[in-house]
């Protein structure tokens, strides 16, 4: 979208003084700092009589929270609009180094929450404020018009200096996209710059004594939203506001506006008022031209969509549009989650009434678009019969509203797939023969995912859990190949047989537990008992064709995750993982609609009826254009 992207750094080449955080080295542990003080209001606010109650120091953690809780709808509406492509302002995607580069956005937070727990407790002026006073706000508006983007100007100026830039402001220009808490990824010690301006209304309305709950905390919260907005990364301020009121494009600037600076580094200094820029010369004279390119953007045109759903009820904070730094990590249940019980029982109710399917993740690979979108289903949900119309509903208007968008390819996520549900998406294609898109459920790319993580000189497998498509497909595919297949059930074993052709129905056999010593790799899928994992040799590798992991109950066994592929560097934007796999591996699911795609194949590639073959075929597209096996895991210890 822009014309020209310069970048003049990636990271403080020089870290100069100041700039780690203080508790940096505590690591999660950091939130202690403020705990002290936020016990101790408490206690008071508990204990005082109500005469001497100060609420302004009482407010303070409830006041963080919600500062967290404003920037986290930030990051969610940030992330969901760049999904869909509307007013985006630039297409370049981020990657898991700029998460984790930006993962402490609550260290400011922290710091300005112990600034003022010591503030309210040294200075006098700054006890038992009142709720509001109408002089105090004005002043601190006019303060910060005046003094605060002034000096702000000059000090971003002074920033950009090489010997600054190089040791401090070249950490917050690494993000050339820029997400909404990119704002406040700085060093240590220009945070302590940017209080200080920021301060000076503060103090200035304290030592007027005209300050108040609401002038403190409004203008913290301006500065949140402010910076929130201009590194959003879409379009936000509505282009009547400036049709109806000119003169506000000197006094508030925009995403787009702010988005130059990060492209072009060396304009548009100002901190929310552009008028500076103006008197210095120093606007961007595409500045006009971006805001109305990106205020009219349209959705993207998308040519592959993987439709899945979510798994369980904290699955929505692995979201991309979830919690950022945790859906940038393999999904595994923490400590905070109990925390937001409230949150995960209102996103439950939503989900039961809003049935309307949502994109969660864009990403891009050889001039294709590809988007994710989430039925807000759970698992469980999937599970009860009673819910089977209304979920296969759900899935056959997203087909539908594929086709009228002009999507090539869509694949089917998890259990969007389920034979007892659709057929393995056969009842869409039936109901639809007209289908222009092309519906995809993966099997086959599955498959050879699993035959392919075998070690070369395998000649003997055990194979265990409820049969698939997929396992079937294994099991024709290695009876094929002289690879003798074990099942440990005898109903799993007739259902094979009647499967595989004759002429390799010798390769079929049904063990006893005393025959498993020499069998050290199973193909597993759910189902898997107890029992049935312990009756595995030491060493066994186990390897599953199942859509969901199983539970691991050897630490003396290996354990492969379920069918997925390393991503090729050239798919970008990609900075969350998908379920429980690792960081850059994808669903071989997910990427069978991709190379459907690139292939240009015209059949579909779904349902019971859809005959599996020729695995090499779809595993040399895949390792042609890049896509990489997972390499097996070392044993647990």
């Amino acid at each position: 979208t822009h014309p020209h992207i310069t970048f003049d750094g990636i990271m403080a080449t020089k870290p100069g003084f100041l700039t780690d955080w203080p508790w940096t080295p505590l690591g999660s542990f950091k939130y202690i700092v403020v705990a002290p003080w936020a016990v101790h209001s408490t206690y008071k606010f508990v204990t005082d009589d109500p005469e001497k109650m100060d609420l302004g120091y009482f407010l303070v953690l409830p006041f963080l929270l919600l500062r967290i809780l404003h920037n986290q709808v930030w990051i969610s509406l940030s992330r969901y609009y760049t999904t869909k492509g509307n007013r985006r302002i630039v297409d370049k995607g981020i990657d898991f180094n700029q998460v984790d580069r930006e993962t402490n956005w609550d260290d400011q937070i922290l710091f300005n929450g112990l600034l003022f727990y010591i503030g309210i407790s040294l200075l006098p002026q700054a006890k038992q404020l009142p709720l509001w006073r109408t002089d105090g706000v004005l002043m601190a508006a006019l303060l910060h018009a005046g003094p605060v983007e002034f000096l702000y100007y000059w000090l971003h100026k002074a920033l950009h200096h090489h010997f600054l830039y190089s040791r401090y402001h070249s950490h917050h220009h690494s993000s050339i996209v820029t997400e909404p808490i990119t704002s406040v990824i700085h060093p240590f010690a220009e945070h302590i710059a940017y209080f200080m301006l920021f301060a000076i209304p503060l103090l200035t309305t304290l030592l007027t004594k005209t300050a108040s709950i609401a002038s403190f905390a409004g203008y913290v919260i301006f500065i949140d939203f402010m910076n929130n907005m201009g590194h959003c990364n879409f379009e936000f301020v509505p282009k009547r506001l400036f049709d109806l009121f000119p003169p506000l494009k000197f006094l508030c600037y925009t995403p787009s506006y702010h988005s130059l600076h990060h492209t072009q580094f060396r304009t548009n200094y100002a901190l929310f008022m552009p008028l500076y820029d103006y008197i210095y010369g120093t606007m961007d004279e595409n500045s006009d031209t971006l805001y109305e390119k990106s205020i009219e953007r349209a959705e993207d045109r998308v040519d592959v969509v993987h439709l899945t759903h979510l798994t369980t009820p904290e699955s929505i904070y692995h979201l991309r549009i979830g919690l950022a730094s945790f859906a940038s990590y393999p999904f595994s249940y923490r400590w905070f989650m109990r925390l937001l019980w409230p949150f995960t029982s209102l996103s439950m109710l939503f989900t039961l009434f809003y049935a309307r399917l949502f994109v969660s993740e864009r990403s891009s690979f050889k001039k294709l678009n590809l988007q994710s979108w989430i039925i807000p289903r759970y698992n469980l949900q999937y599970l009860l019969k009673w819910r089977k119309d209304a979920i296969n509903n759900m899935i056959e208007k997203a087909i539908l509203e594929a086709d009228e968008k002009g999507v090539n390819v869509l694949s089917l996520g998890l259990m969007n797939q389920g034979e007892e549900l659709n057929m393995n998406g056969e009842v869409y294609i039936h109901k639809y023969p007209k289908l222009k898109v092309r519906v995809v459920d993966g099997s086959r790319l599955a498959a050879a995912v699993v035959i392919n993580s075998l070690p070369k000189a395998t000649t003997n497998v055990v194979m265990t859990g409820n049969l698939t498509k997929v396992a079937y497909t294994i099991a024709y595919a290695l009876c094929q190949r002289g690879v003798q297949v074990s099942t440990l059930r005898l109903d799993e074993h007739e259902k094979l047989r009647s499967y595989v052709p004759r002429e390799f129905v010798n390769q079929l056999v049904h063990l006893s537990s005393e025959a498993l010593s020499s069998n050290k790799i199973w193909l597993v899928g759910e189902g898997i008992t107890r029992e049935e994992q312990e009756k595995a040799e030491k060493g066994t590798l186990f390897i599953p064709f199942s859509q969901f992991p199983f539970k691991q109950l050897r630490g003396d066994c290996i354990y492969h995750t379920t069918p997925a592929l390393i991503t090729p560097k050239s798919l970008v934007n990609i900075h969350s993982c998908e379920n429980w796999l690792p960081r850059k591996a994808m669903s071989a699911t997910r990427v069978a609609g991709i190379l459907h795609a690139l292939e240009g194949w015209e059949m579909h590639e779904c349902g019971t009826s859809f005959r599996l073959s020729d695995l090499d075929q779809v595993w040399e597209a895949c390792l042609s254009h890049g896509f990489q096996p997972l390499s097996v895991p070392l044993p647990n210890h």
